[in-house]
């Protein structure tokens, strides 16, 4: 499968931003997707992730709250509300997409097949 991140912008902080996550291929459905960034120095964080029906979603308790992850899978599409956006939230956005058949989420990223090319979130304070 092939991802496509999309949305990212410049936004002042307390502000809100839609990404997108459009995938290729038949068997979208078939994968779980997460979102994982990396702000300048710093390593790659877990964000958000939602199982396959989109029946379970996980968010890092730094995001918990104000970001709401979601899929349309007729669209073969993941997205990523955020609001409340804050300054430390500046990164770069990408989703991944791991093929499972079996237990919850996951959070980490090396379980991830499939990776987006990213998408710039920069929020001014």
């Amino acid at each position: 499968v092939q991802l496509q991140a999309s949305g990212g912008g410049l936004v002042q902080a307390g502000g809100c931003l839609r990404l997108s996550c459009a995938a290729s291929g038949r068997t979208f459905s078939s994968y779980t997707v997460a979102w994982f960034r990396q702000g300048p120095g710093k390593e790659r964080e877990f964000v958000a992730v939602i199982s396959r029906s989109g029946g379970i979603t996980d968010y890092a308790d730094s995001v918990k709250g104000r970001f709401t992850i979601s899929r349309d899978n007729a669209k073969n599409t993941v997205y990523l509300q955020m609001n409340s956006l804050k300054p430390e939230g500046t990164a770069g956005y990408y989703c991944a997409a791991e093929f499972k058949t079996l237990g919850q989420p996951s959070r980490l990223g090396f379980l991830y097949d499939f990776w987006g090319q990213g998408t710039q979130v920069t929020v001014s304070s």
